[in-house]
Parts: C-alpha cells; structure tokens; sequence
C-alpha cells in the first residue's frame, strides 16, 4: 500500500490563534487582529483589542508615546525590536494590574517601522512579579536596568541625562531596599 508523501495543508490561522504566545498584528500602533494567548493575558476580547490603539495595553500614554518614539529608528534600522517592559491588564479579575512583559516586533516595511508590523507578548509575571509602585519613568528605567545598560546609556536611550537616570536609579534603590545596582538587577528581576 502506498503512502502518500504529501504533509497535511497547515492552517495558518489555527496557528496563530493557538500561538502558545501572545499575537498581534498592527497598522500605525493600532490593534487589527490578535491571537487567543494576547486575549488572556490582557483580561480582554478580541472584539475589545481589534481596532484599539496599543495604548490601551500600557500602564500610561505618556509610555505608550515614549516608547513608540524610541523604538522607530531601530525598526527603521533593523526591522526588529525587543525588550521587557510593563504593561496593564484590561480587564477581568486582574483588571489594571501592571505585569511584566517580554515584547519583540517586526516591522513589515522598515522605511515605514509603525505602519505595519507583527509583535509577540509573552507574560512574565509568574518568574517577574510586579513588587513595587513605580512612575512612568521608574518603570522605564527599570526595564533598561535589567538589560544591564549604563546610565549613559539608558540617559541616551531616554533622552535624559546620565544623573537623571541616577536619580531614578537611587529611587528604585530604595523601594526595592537594594544595597547595590547588582542587588536592584536582581530584585527587579525575581520581584
């Protein structure tokens, strides 16, 4: 009996609604269609995602449009884009609870990083809890901590100065009762 070397036709969209990650496609930052995990993980519906602006998933506008800001030249230069960072839960039982998590873009067009891209979310709280009440700019500065980044650095990649981001770090220092930056990295990171 012959068997038949042909594999299965793969349904495309099956995969991507039962992605074991979070989903999303976008056009200019807004929502246009999302996968099953991204519903879970945010406390919302697809009907709720599609046709929403990203900013609905961040803990403020202001982070929504910073972030936005800083991730365009290297979408524009790489056509990619990844980090930790967090983000609000929208509804059900966890409705507003900040989290972290890992976030990577691709942009479909480079010349053009926000008018079309696909992203992935994938929740870190379990490993990562969320142990501390920060600001805007705190929780920025934290997620760039974590990478190990300088404070030149995270001062260049924020458009801030170096002593700005000491301050900030000084702060973090405290809320996490850190005795060092060594000590904050890994507060941060084990909650």
């Amino acid at each position: 009996m012959p068997v038949d070397a042909t594999p299965p036709a793969i349904d495309y969209r099956l995969a991507f609604d039962l992605a074991p990650v979070g989903l999303v496609l976008s056009r200019h930052r807004t929502m246009v269609d999302c996968n099953e995990a991204v519903c879970e993980m945010f406390g919302a519906t697809r009907e709720q995602l599609i046709g929403q602006s990203f900013r609905i998933l961040y803990p403020s506008a202001d982070e929504f449009e910073r972030i936005g800001e800083r991730i365009a030249p290297i979408l524009n230069a790489r056509g990619h884009y990844s980090d930790e960072r967090m983000m609000r839960r929208i509804g059900g039982r966890f409705q507003g609870e900040l989290f972290w998590c890992h976030v990577t873009g691709r942009a479909l067009d480079r010349d053009h990083p926000h008018a079309a891209g696909i992203w992935s979310f994938e929740d870190l709280s379990a490993r990562r809890p969320v142990t501390a009440a920060l600001t805007p700019r705190e929780r920025e500065i934290a997620a760039l901590v974590t990478q190990g980044l300088t404070a030149k650095a995270i001062g260049k990649a924020l458009r801030i100065s170096p002593r700005t981001v000491e301050i900030y770090r000084a702060r973090l220092m405290r809320k996490y009762q850190a005795s060092s930056s060594i000590d904050l990295v890994q507060r941060l990171m084990t909650g």
